[in-house]
């Protein structure tokens, strides 16, 4: 169907239209760049998340770092980060190939549009221009016909008038008026043959201008708006291509997070936590039967505060505990160079670690030595590359430097090896039990830091001096702290009722005790106002536990435990 000879009398109409079509592209456009900002903003609030939940550069990231679930969670964070830069590659395309292009493609469909339709209001004017041309030399015609016709009237009157003499005639202008009426014909004719003129020319414009300029005109209009509405059509398949082009990256980001979770692996990282936390410690041997039928046979000794080396070999004797409620490491802040306030196998772990990074140091040094030693070589056989002398001030302080680190290496080397000495083999499973009592007391709170801990979080060889052994059996606080008042020389304390644990509790801290969920406890203090109450589990385990992780059930006339 053409516009040109379908639509020959809707010029105005096709106005209205071609300007729609114009505001049509406008409104695309703006939807585009819409759909490209919220790519952007996407992909900034996704990178933004992947930042949020990246591990921070400390020693926790470290520790973390040794699991499978971390690293995959890790891996997921990055392959994340990389899916938000396709959604800003979506956003850059879409910009390039659709804003900028359809921006451009605007302004010409505008000026486009105003010369075919300048050409169009153009050719109007011409026609009508004719028409008025054909209107004026009509109307002058039919005037000259009429003032003919008035003159010829007039002669023919007085011609025929008889009552006018031949010469009355000649008096009276009758040629004259003969004259008139001729001349009036004469211009009735010009005017006709004009008028003949003026309309055989307007039929020949108006003729041209509805079957060839007009149409000509809406067919380039029509050819204007196909191909505006084509366009249309590439930028939508553009839209839709410019998604398409990224997935095979993020299938690969996605595919990066699925081979990380399939990387996970349960029974490395529970192996990864033995690794972390032993201790190194052997487990407390049995306890051995204490006969109090032979009182009379115990001597001074296995009470005496001076023959301590003697009670620890007694099974009857116990050292007081510790219970130092909810203290942590007081010198966390600082850590003793030689990690002696860690457990043995961790204190072993944390040395060789050193150890290795020394002898990383020590290499570097050596590698750089041994490259200024040829630079040094090539010098002193091709002076004027540069002077041999000039090197040896690097040479003398890497030299410096490795033996720094070598006495450090000898230092650590000399801790391990104390450490391994001491460390308990696994072929002695046999222990006192007095020695493993006393360790006991601080196992359940400190994870094995046993008696060779002190309060202060230090790790001691020996036992701590002032550990009292005295015959009671129920151990008592006599080490220094802020709470020594409240706990030394400490009689044994009647329960006064019973709880069960509501949810299990692990018992970290230095005076607390680990539960069980479910389990019943004596209650032998209740909750003071900070939210601990004191339990025991028999005469050799008591501590702390919240007191809202416990249902406590007061008794007014309870037995001791």
């Amino acid at each position: 169907m053409s516009w040109g000879t379908e639509l020959w009398d809707q010029f105005d109409n096709l106005e209205k239209h071609t300007q729609w079509g114009i505001e049509f592209v406008e409104k695309y456009t703006k939807f585009v760049k819409e759909r490209s900002e919220i790519e952007t903003n996407y992909a900034k609030q996704i990178r933004n998340l992947s930042k949020k939940y990246q591990p921070k550069k400390n020693s926790k990231e470290e520790e973390e770092s040794k699991y499978t679930f971390c690293r995959a969670f890790l891996t997921t964070l990055n392959e994340l980060n990389d899916y938000a830069g396709q959604h800003e590659v979506i956003s850059e395309n879409l910009t390039s190939l659709i804003i900028t292009e359809l921006a451009r493609y605007l302004q010409e469909l505008k000026t486009e549009r105003k010369s075919h339709f300048h050409d169009g209001r153009k050719a109007q004017q011409h026609i009508e221009s004719s028409w008025k041309q054909l209107e004026a030399s009509k109307k002058r015609f039919e005037r000259e016909c009429k003032e003919a016709e008035r003159a010829q009237q007039y002669f023919e009157k007085m011609d025929a008038d008889i009552n006018v003499t031949k010469a009355d005639v000649e008096k009276r202008s009758f040629h004259k008026a003969r004259q008139q009426a001729q001349m009036r014909h004469q211009m009735a004719s010009d005017s006709k043959s004009e008028y003949a003129a003026y309309l055989e020319k307007f039929n020949k414009e108006q003729n041209e201008h509805y079957y060839t300029i007009i149409p000509n005109i809406f067919q380039k209009l029509q050819d204007m708006e196909e191909k505006r509405i084509e366009r249309i059509s590439v930028c939508m398949k553009t839209f839709a291509d410019v998604d398409r082009q990224v997935l095979p990256i993020v299938g690969k980001c996605l595919d990066g997070m699925t081979n990380a979770a399939e990387s996970i692996e349960p029974k490395a990282d529970s192996k990864q936590v033995v690794e972390s936390f032993k201790s190194g410690f052997e487990p407390p041997g049995d306890v051995e039967f204490e006969d109090y039928g032979q009182a009379m046979k115990r001597t001074v000794s296995e009470t005496s505060l001076s023959n301590t080396k003697e009670s620890k070999e007694k099974p009857g004797v116990k050292a007081k505990s510790k219970l130092w409620p909810f203290i942590k490491n007081k010198n966390k802040g600082s850590v003793p160079e030689d990690f002696s306030h860690l457990p043995p196998e961790q204190r072993r772990k944390k040395l060789q670690g050193k150890i290795d990074e020394l002898s990383k140091d020590i290499q570097k040094e050596m590698d750089q030595r041994d490259a200024l030693t040829k630079m040094k070589d090539v010098y002193i056989k091709n002076p004027q590359m540069g002077d041999p002398a000039s090197v040896d001030p690097r040479l003398t302080e890497i030299g410096q430097n490795i033996e720094k680190l070598q006495s450090e290496v000898q230092k650590f080397e000399g801790w391990l090896a104390e450490v391994e000495e001491r460390m308990p083999s696994k072929s002695d499973s046999h222990r006192k039990s007095g020695l493993y009592e006393t360790q006991n007391s601080t196992t359940v709170s400190n994870n094995c830091a046993q008696d060779r801990e002190s309060p202060d979080g230090s790790y001691t060889e020996e036992q701590n001096s002032e550990v009292q052994v005295k015959a009671q059996p129920i151990p008592t606080p006599t080490t220094t702290t802020e709470f020594d008042d409240e706990f030394d020389d400490e009689e044994v304390l009647p329960t006064i009722g019973t709880c069960k644990a509501l949810y299990p509790f692990e018992g970290h801290n230095e005076g607390t005790i680990s539960v069980a969920e479910g389990e019943l406890l004596y209650v032998i203090e209740e909750d003071k106002g900070d939210g601990w109450t004191r339990v025991r589990r028999n005469e050799d385990e008591e501590g702390y536990v919240p007191t809202s992780y416990v249902e406590v059930f007061l008794e007014t006339n309870a037995k001791d435990s």
